[in-house]
């Protein structure tokens, strides 16, 4: 996990037996779904419902997981080039996006944060800052899983680090797993690990979804932008959790003092600062400069992030060598450009009208002022996300037709795709996001807690934006 996996977290992997239930349903409908679109007389252009039949056998794999997200991807778009849909070019366009090199760039970069110790010397360094009583060490993980998620864009890398800190703590304190301190401490770390890096354009989610909605609308979305929009959710968010917790798990005992010394003994065993640490940090500190500051020089975020991911692997210059180059986990990227190739075809070949119609129809009533466009969005994405589970496969599937769908009722594209981009964070069970099941394997918290906090902040969420979009935005 040092090597900085992006928050793709565990798509290379199928999940479950090949026997359960879920798989079997999967299988057959992956095959079924796909067949009888092929053949049905529907009034279709034969390349259109040729395109929708390959993209049902996708869509269904990825909700499903009965393969690889990297091979459903893959097998996609070599069933659009095999079966003469469209062109070779075409059936792989995504993997010339930049969005797919973006992430390849996000990548190294936490896997530079990780590999040279800089991101868990800034955890110690924030938390010591803080301080050492409870409230205060549940507003030092908020406050670090923040920071965190400008060095390390991956939510699943970012709780691995944070849960060392808190395994250390919690010795310390001599507590165990069923503690109110110790739920506060892991359902703080693993929910912000998740739920803020759809505030900052990080982790393969993010960045998708802006790909993707770039691609649609032909706009730019920069960085700065992403931010700046998203800012004041960020903090109602850092304070709405920090008082959450507090009242959810109050804690066995305040005071705290053996944090403060485990802290300082933490940083001592680290040393004074490393000259690769200081390397880290210099080309991490330009990255941000040069994103933050994007609306000035338009230089665009994923061409940024390649060249700092890149210049990190140089020799000489950056932090990584060769085998840390074979430790990327290269599957959320393949997944990335299968998925940006999918919506290429689908365009192309006139299908995305029609999965429109289906999905996206009946909201073009609801959607009647700023408030309305908002809230609709906003929950229709989160209730499709509980359904699809996995964060990724919600946002491939969905952001092409809403897009879509956006364009062809006269509504503002951008917003509307921001807005069910940022649901995706919205999160009430374990097996929505890899974060969370990463955060839960340490059996510190329980699905209880999680729907408790995740409900609670995913309600905070939709009444902040419902003040912001159509005040702020504009």
């Amino acid at each position: 996990m040092a090597s900085g996996v992006p928050a793709a977290e565990g798509i290379g992997k199928a999940a479950g037996s090949l026997t359960s239930p879920r798989k079997l349903a999967g299988y057959l409908l992956a095959i079924a779904v796909p067949v009888a679109l092929w053949i049905a007389p529907l009034r279709l252009d034969a390349t259109a419902k040729h395109a929708l039949a390959v993209a049902s056998f996708m869509i269904i794999a990825w909700i499903s997981e009965i393969l690889p997200f990297a091979i459903t991807g893959l097998l996609g778009c070599y069933f659009f080039w095999i079966f003469k849909i469209v062109r070779l070019e075409s059936a792989f366009a995504g993997f010339t996006d930049s969005t797919t090199w973006f992430l390849f760039g996000a990548s190294l970069i936490g896997m530079m944060a990780t590999k040279s110790g800089l991101a868990r010397r800034l955890a110690y360094l924030v938390l010591r800052r803080v301080g050492a009583s409870y409230s205060r060490l549940i507003l030092g993980l908020i406050l670090t899983s923040f920071l965190l998620t400008f060095l390390v864009p991956s939510g699943m890398a970012c709780v691995v680090i944070m849960a060392a800190v808190a395994l250390g703590l919690m010795q310390v304190f001599g507590l165990g797993t069923g503690s109110n301190i110790g739920r506060g401490l892991f359902i703080t770390l693993t929910y912000t690990a998740g739920m803020f890096d759809k505030i900052v354009m990080a982790g393969a989610t993010t960045i998708l979804g802006r790909g993707l909605i770039q691609k649609a609308t032909g706009i730019e979305v920069y960085w700065s932008v992403w931010l700046l929009a998203f800012f004041p959710v960020a903090v109602v968010v850092i304070f709405s959790t920090w008082r959450l917790v507090l009242w959810l798990f109050p804690p066995e005992k305040e005071a705290l003092e053996e944090g403060a010394t485990f802290l300082d003994s933490e940083l001592k065993k680290m040393g004074p600062w490393s000259f690769t640490e200081k390397k880290s940090l210099f080309l991490m500190l330009v990255a941000i400069a040069l994103w933050s500051t994007d609306l000035l020089h338009h230089i665009s975020p994923a061409v940024i992030g390649i060249g700092i991911g890149l210049l990190a692997a140089v020799p000489g210059i950056g932090v990584l060598d060769e085998e840390d180059l074979k430790r990327v986990n290269y599957s959320p990227i393949i997944f990335t450009g299968a998925a940006i190739s999918m919506g290429d075809v689908l365009m192309e070949t006139k299908a995305l009208q029609t999965m429109t119609g289906v999905m996206f129809a009946w909201m073009r009533p609801l959607i009647s002022n700023g408030f309305t466009a908002t809230l609709v969005p906003y929950w229709t994405a989160f209730i499709y996300h509980i359904f699809l589970g996995n964060e990724l496969s919600t946002i491939a599937t969905s952001i092409p037709p809403l897009m879509d769908f956006a364009k062809s009722n006269g509504l503002a594209v951008l917003p509307l795709g921001l807005i069910w981009a940022f649901a995706a964070g919205g999160k009430i069970f374990v097996y929505q996001s890899g974060v969370m099941v990463m955060g839960y394997s340490y059996g510190y918290f329980e699905t209880w807690d999680l729907f408790r906090v995740g409900l609670c902040l995913t309600i905070v969420e939709s009444l902040v934006l419902l003040l912001i979009v159509p005040f702020y935005w504009p």
